[in-house]
């Protein structure tokens, strides 16, 4: 079955060309144009991918993409966040808010199903089932949770990825692109900033079980996961 890929755009000019080339990707397109109809349109169909624009009337594609992250039923669905702005905060604002990846306008429509293609690619990548225990932290591929001396923590897809590579590479150091390329897939289009991005969101997601600093900087080298 194709994958469906829900477009969140409130100019219809916008909203129909991309659409258009959604279908010519061989893809099924759903459209939406504010916040309201895009949760009609999950709750009708739930899409294999959003993309999501800033600026939409009422409640915003920032704030859209917080609701879906902190929803149990949306919160794995990859987000491509689209906007005119593109200042560095405006990027980590868009990701920090839940965003997978983000394009500023105009943007090529080839790129942009290049990047679609990429996260639909690597989020049906499997994991194997096996649950991994770094000290007091469990995750499980299976049920998509994480646990921590007894309480859940909540993560995205990406920092799920991204937290499940770390305790399975734990005490070595990974430079943001040798990250990039395990976790995010060596082709991609994500820039390294990124990878910053979704580190800090893992890190306030681990700070409630007190196990933030697992994750470490490495100064002028990357990151590096340690239990020790």
């Amino acid at each position: 079955m194709n994958a469906k890929i829900l477009i969140v755009e409130d100019e219809p000019a916008i909203q129909e060309l991309l659409a258009f080339n959604v279908t010519q990707a061989g893809f099924m397109a759903l459209c939406a144009e504010d916040a309201d109809s895009a949760w009609q349109q999950i709750r009708d169909n739930v899409p294999d991918l959003i993309l999501l624009d800033w600026m939409l009337p009422g409640i915003s594609g920032v704030v859209l993409a917080k609701q879906l992250r902190a929803d149990a039923h949306t919160k794995d669905i990859p987000i491509i966040m689209l906007t005119a702005r593109g200042e560095e905060r405006d990027k980590v604002l868009g990701l920090e808010s839940g965003a997978d990846d983000y394009i500023t306008k105009p943007f090529s429509p080839r790129e942009l199903m290049a990047r679609v293609r990429a996260i639909l690619r690597r989020h049906a990548q499997q994991m194997p089932d096996e649950t991994v225990v770094a000290g007091a932290l469990e995750l499980s591929p299976s049920t998509h949770r994480v646990t921590a001396k007894g309480m859940a923590v909540e993560l995205g897809p990406t920092e799920f990825r991204l937290l499940h590579f770390f305790m399975t590479h734990a005490e070595r150091v990974y430079s943001r692109t040798q990250l990039l390329d395990q976790v995010w897939g060596t082709q991609t289009f994500v820039e390294e900033r990124t990878v910053d991005v979704h580190i800090r969101r893992l890190r306030v997601a681990l700070e409630p079980v007190e196990m933030d600093n697992l994750v470490q900087t490495v100064r002028g080298s990357g990151y590096r996961f340690s239990i020790t």
